[in-house]
């Protein structure tokens, strides 16, 4: 073999695993499990904290975001997936990816659920490339988690509600975060 069908070989390899690996193929799943992920999510949302059923009876769509992974030492990174849910029929799925800089250290997991009140927010979220940026201070202990801070979108009205928290991380952080459209 020479060298070009050597690389052209070795780069056909690394694809297929990769596209293989990813487990991102249209019908091959994946949308199944996120969805009975994104069920058991609601479920423990509404049952934890009543008064979210209501406020998603109200919303226009819910975008549930069942595990969301964070770790940070300094500069720090988030990543999940989830659904968008409109009259609690799945759309769309999304995952999302969170950049942090500043001083943080530690992980943790939790999920997330945003809520659109209006037509026009849940729209202008669909169409936009989902960018959020904001300054927060936050903390998340395996007994108790808290988040607060003060985050800009161009998408209002939206509810955001961070629950499930576990893990140990602390910090006050400038971060940016991006939401897109996926096929599982």
């Amino acid at each position: 073999m020479n060298a070009l069908n050597r690389r052209h070989f070795l780069g056909a390899t690394v694809a297929s695993f990769a596209l293989g690996g990813c487990a991102n193929g249209i019908g091959g799943g994946g949308g199944a499990r996120l969805d009975a992920r994104v069920d058991a999510t609601r479920d423990f949302l509404f049952g934890r904290y009543p008064g979210t059923r209501e406020l998603a009876a109200k919303s226009y769509g819910v975008l549930y975001m069942p595990l969301i992974t964070e770790a940070g030492f300094g500069i720090g990174g988030a990543y999940g997936q989830g659904a968008l849910r409109i009259n609690d029929v799945t759309v769309d799925y999304y995952s999302t990816t969170r950049a942090t800089v500043g001083f943080q250290i530690g992980a943790q997991q939790y999920a997330h659920a945003l809520f659109f009140l209006t037509e026009a927010a849940l729209g202008d979220f669909r169409r936009a490339p989902g960018w959020a940026a904001g300054a927060d201070i936050r903390y998340a202990t395996p007994d108790q988690g808290a988040s607060l801070g003060k985050e800009t979108t161009e998408i209002n009205p939206v509810i955001a509600l961070v629950f499930g928290q576990s893990g140990l991380i602390a910090g006050a952080t400038l971060a940016g975060t991006k939401y897109t459209r996926i096929i599982p």
